[in-house]
């Protein structure tokens, strides 16, 4: 892979577009020897986004960039796999074209998808018409929402191979050890509420464990929308935390900072939920198109922004000149100090 420059400097990375078409000949991908158009979406420390034509074929190549470390390109293929494994189900998801594990092409492993004809939350432009002025057609976002969960969570993961993405067997015995090693790993102060916290999550377990499919950072930042005025999804995108694990985990990822009363000025922060349904709304609707009990909402909550605080501690630690990064430091405290309030106060035991 060839790097240019530094996007934070307003020059996009580059990848050699030569070698790319010459793996794509060799792989059938588009009219053969035709030019290959390539044009940067996005990217960060763990994966960069070109968009992809070629004839008729548009797709979108997701890679790591160069100064990842060689983990990633593991994770790229846990990425291919879930979505590989998606086709053929009712989950909105992009289309699995093909995975390159030869580094000779691009310097990385990568993949191609199809490229989503639809919206995002995070385009920076605000919701689109017609959920910008009425707010009576956002509740069908927030249902979609919602819906992406539950139809992630009827997958058969066993049947489409994917009994070896995680480790269901023992998911809740191991939550916290796994995190709070990986926390000491990084930790360069200390956080407020962290060990009350733990305590309480290390003496819980849900009522219930019903293993499946999971996204990781299921969230309108990681979701598209059709375009138009139905509200559906497109496609869930960005799978580098998926895993099999607790579907209700996902839910509560959702709904950890989602008020009751969404015309309140206090919401989730990144986007206008104005208008939208509370969280006893949302919550119901997945306990009744998913078939699970919600009653141990609260410990999913309490594991939901105790881990959230320590992935973006991480960020924080490393964060350097960076301002996104160093915006995670009062997120993470906030985040610590709502579980340890939400333990305290729960009456889950």
């Amino acid at each position: 892979m060839n790097a240019t420059g530094d996007e934070a400097e307003g020059v996009a990375p580059t990848i050699a577009v030569e070698s790319l078409a010459a793996w794509m000949d060799a792989a059938g991908l588009g009219p053969p020897r035709a030019a290959v158009e390539v044009r940067y979406i996005s990217g960060g420390s763990q994966n960069e986004i070109y968009e992809i034509r070629r004839g008729d074929l548009h797709a979108a190549l997701r890679i790591p960039p160069p100064t990842a470390p060689q983990s990633r390109d593991d994770g790229i293929l846990r990425e291919w796999r879930t979505i590989a494994a998606l086709d053929g189900t009712d989950v909105p998801h992009t289309r699995a074209i093909a995975v390159c594990t030869d580094r000779s092409v691009l310097g990385r492993t990568f993949y191609l998808m199809g490229f989503v004809d639809g919206w995002s939350p995070m385009d920076g432009k605000g919701w689109p018409e017609p959920f910008l002025s009425d707010l009576d057609a956002r509740p069908a976002l927030a249902y979609s929402l919602v819906d992406g969960i539950v139809q992630l969570g009827h997958v058969d993961w066993q049947a489409r191979g994917l009994a070896d993405l995680g480790r269901p067997d023992g998911f809740h015995d191991r939550q916290v050890e796994r995190w709070t090693r990986f926390l000491d790993r990084v930790k360069g102060r200390e956080l407020p509420g962290l060990d009350e916290t733990t305590e309480w999550l290390s003496e819980r377990r849900p009522i219930d464990f019903i293993p499946g499919l999971t996204h990781g950072d299921y969230q309108f930042a990681n979701v598209m929308f059709e375009h138009g005025s139905s509200g559906n999804l497109a496609a869930i995108v960005d799978w580098e935390m998926g895993t099999v694990g607790d579907p209700k985990l996902d839910l509560a990822w959702v709904v950890q900072d989602w008020p009751e009363d969404t015309l309140q000025p206090k919401g989730i922060g990144y986007v206008d939920i104005t208008g939208m349904p509370g969280r006893s709304v949302l919550v119901q609707r997945y306990s009744e198109l998913s078939g699970r009990q919600v009653d141990d909402l609260d410990y999913y909550l309490v594991l939901a922004k105790w881990k959230l605080a320590i992935v973006l501690e991480q960020g924080f630690q490393r964060a350097g000149e960076d301002p996104k990064l160093v915006a995670f430091g009062n997120v993470v405290l906030d985040l610590m100090a709502g579980a340890a309030e939400l333990a305290a106060t729960s009456t889950y035991r």
